[in-house]
């Protein structure tokens, strides 16, 4: 795309992306936030992780994206007894009329434009694994055979945070698959009311879509082609080698709490998802603000503790604060007079 086109391209699609999120905010009631973040992480070509109590309304909140957005949805209920193939798909032996028999391939859940992986950690490991071929490179490989994933795919997966037996935590190189891990609370007293007065059965309002397929791939092309400066650049860079306890950039809690901190692809992830919220906002490139305010969504799940900060009852939260606050936006002072 030629640079010159791309503010009348921002400017085409931003007040769609505006509605969707206006939209979304009737499906799930307070989260402002977490859905303008769902949708950058949509546009940035990522998947998410969605934490929270049952009953929340996640489900609902990822098939009313799907409906609004005019894609294909698929659900997939993670249990113990799930198998890899009850989501990738499967050959299965068919005789025709003629008596002949052949095996074609039937295809799984994960064929979609957006699965919903409920309760992901209750599946056993080689069944999450089952998706990690699917996140990284939108294919699924079954008996030697490649398939192609639908465009756009993403995967996103619901946890429970509070339910330890039956679950298995996800591997840090699987949880490394998602751009964001987004913190669903529960609504406020406001909200709860107006639930109760308003929506008898718990089910929210439809609407009719309000972006085509196409204007969603196109959006999501576009984010990639939002302009990044290189001291934009930097202090992403930055952001991400600070989270390091080896790194002089770390501030001290990294350096006494932090394990591992987040990998190249933590900064990859950040600056995509700076450029996403460009377009959301109407930008034609992606700025401080946007790194400074995603960062805890990119890095919450990159970031690991040692055993230590249990103790002091240190949290990762704490940790990226600390970054945040040390971390300038210039690597160098600006001259007098400069902002």
């Amino acid at each position: 795309m030629e640079t010159s086109q791309l503010p009348e391209r921002v400017n085409a699609i931003s007040p769609k992306i505006t509605h969707l999120i206006d939209l979304l905010g009737e499906v799930l009631l307070g989260n402002r936030e977490l859905l303008e973040n769902l949708v950058t992480g949509v546009l940035a070509g990522g998947h998410v992780l969605l934490e929270g109590m049952p009953g929340l309304g996640k489900t609902e909140l990822v098939k009313g994206l799907a409906h609004l957005c005019s894609i294909q949805f698929s659900r997939v209920q993670f249990t113990p007894d799930l198998l890899p193939s009850d989501i990738t798909g499967s050959f299965i032996l068919e005789q025709h009329e003629s008596g002949h028999r052949e095996f074609n391939f039937q295809e799984g859940p994960v064929f979609t434009n957006i699965l919903l992986g409920d309760e992901i950690n209750r599946a056993s490991p080689k069944t999450q694994s089952a998706l990690l071929e699917a996140m990284a490179e939108r294919n699924v490989t079954v008996m030697g055979e490649t398939r192609a994933l639908p465009k756009p795919f993403f995967v996103i997966a619901t946890q429970n945070p509070i339910e330890m037996e039956g679950t298995y935590p996800l591997p840090e190189a699987q949880v490394d698959r998602f751009l964001f891990k987004l913190h669903l609370g529960r609504p406020s007293e406001n909200v709860l009311k107006e639930i109760i007065c308003n929506r008898p059965t718990g089910a929210p309002p439809t609407h009719e879509p309000c972006i085509t397929e196409t204007e969603l791939l196109e959006a999501i092309l576009l984010a990639r082609d939002v302009f990044i400066s290189e001291p934009v650049a930097a202090y992403i860079s930055r952001l991400v080698e600070a989270s390091h306890p080896d790194s002089a950039l770390a501030p001290e809690l990294v350096k006494k709490y932090v394990r591992h901190g987040g990998s190249p692809r933590a900064a990859i992830a950040l600056a995509g998802a700076a450029r996403a919220q460009a377009v959301v906002l109407g930008r034609v490139q992606a700025g401080f603000d946007s790194a400074r305010q995603l960062y805890p969504a990119v890095m919450n799940h990159r970031i690991i503790l040692d055993y230590a900060a249990r103790i002091d009852g240190v949290s990762v939260n704490d940790v990226m604060q600390a970054i945040l606050t040390s971390v300038d936006e210039y690597s160098k002072a600006l001259p007098d007079g400069v902002k």
